[in-house]
């Protein structure tokens, strides 16, 4: 029996979770709404809070596991990539609680975890299958061999999908986080209110600056005669501008599944929870013949749950780490 004790703090979110023999026991997050105010997340702040909260967060995760520390196997944690501050808060709390106890230390690719997290579902995926990975910081179309084998076939030359979400959002005057905030002012609206552009760049690259760009004309243009533009058309905005990035993220998608010829395909990141994406993605694989695979909700934001079961997988293949690792802070 193998139990491991996961710890997540790359941004802002503070969380620990327990995992026994792959099975998540407990997932605890603490989120740092503090942030909201400001309009985007304060690495500094960030940092600070992660100190507050990590032994709360982790005496919270064991409890509800109802497993004692001296059962553990080992800690993983998330190495990155992510904010520096932020990370170093985690990476020195996992050193130091597996230097207490005894046990080996796992480091954990952050955007892996969010792959894996599709291993947490009752039907998981067969290898090999397509990944596409969306988030806050990062936009990958990634082919996964094995647990541990995967090969990123493009990512985002700029910006990345959720961060073009985000920055929409605030420049419309939305409460922060702004992705959920237009996934549901989307719902009422219409796609076609606004032809926003497809970039012209590789098969498997992304680019999200121009979409965001072209928001802002289209905002400064209709500002210029009508003051309260954004607020009558806010829902038929927001459709349209999800609408394109979600069909751009998808069109990616579709040329890489047919090109690799799997017949698996997931996705996973904190974009991953967008109920657009969700509902597009599963039409697209059903029309297809492709089984589609989609972490629960819990699983798709910033989690420690995910870092417990890549964790399990690399402790399963003796990846174990020292004590002399460092975070890093963008994707190898």
């Amino acid at each position: 029996m193998t139990r491991i004790l996961a710890i997540e703090s790359s941004c802002d979110e503070t969380s620990a979770a327990v995992c026994q023999d792959g099975k998540i026991l407990s997932n605890v997050v603490s989120s740092q709404i503090q942030h909201s105010k400001y309009g985007g997340v304060i690495p500094e702040l960030a940092s600070r809070l992660h100190q507050q909260k990590i032994v709360a967060v982790v005496s919270m995760a064991l409890e509800k596991a109802e497993i004692d520390q001296k059962e553990l196997d080992a800690i993983s944690f998330t190495r990155g990539p992510g904010l520096l501050g932020a990370l170093l808060v985690g990476t020195c709390f996992a050193k130091t609680y597996a230097l207490g106890l005894g046990i080996p230390l796992i480091d954990v690719d952050h955007m892996q975890a969010h792959v894996l997290a599709n291993f947490l579902q009752k039907t998981p995926p067969e290898f090999p299958f397509i990944c596409l990975t969306v988030s806050g910081g990062h936009t990958q179309l990634v082919l996964v061999k094995d647990y541990l084998d995967m090969e990123i076939l493009g990512q985002t030359i700029d910006d990345a999908a959720g961060e073009a979400f985000d920055k929409a959002a605030k420049i419309m005057g939305l409460p922060y986080p702004g992705g959920p905030q237009i996934d549901r002012n989307a719902k009422t609206g219409n796609i076609r209110f606004y032809d926003f552009p497809t970039p012209r760049i590789g098969k498997y690259e992304f680019s999200f600056s121009g979409i965001k760009t072209s928001l802002l004309y289209l905002l400064k243009r209709n500002l210029k005669t009508n003051p309260d533009y954004i607020s009558q058309n806010l829902s038929d905005i927001c459709a349209s501008y999800q609408h394109r990035i979600i069909t751009i993220l998808l069109n990616k998608l579709a040329v890489a599944v047919e090109e690799y010829g799997v017949k698996d395909v997931a996705i996973a990141g904190g974009v991953s929870a967008n109920s657009y994406l969700r509902t597009k993605f599963r039409e697209m694989c059903e029309s297809k013949g492709w089984r589609a695979h989609i972490p629960a909700f819990q699983f798709c934001t910033d989690n420690a749950g995910m870092i417990a079961i890549a964790g399990y997988y690399k402790h399963l293949a003796g990846k174990h780490t020292d004590l002399y690792v460092t975070p890093f802070t963008r994707s190898k």
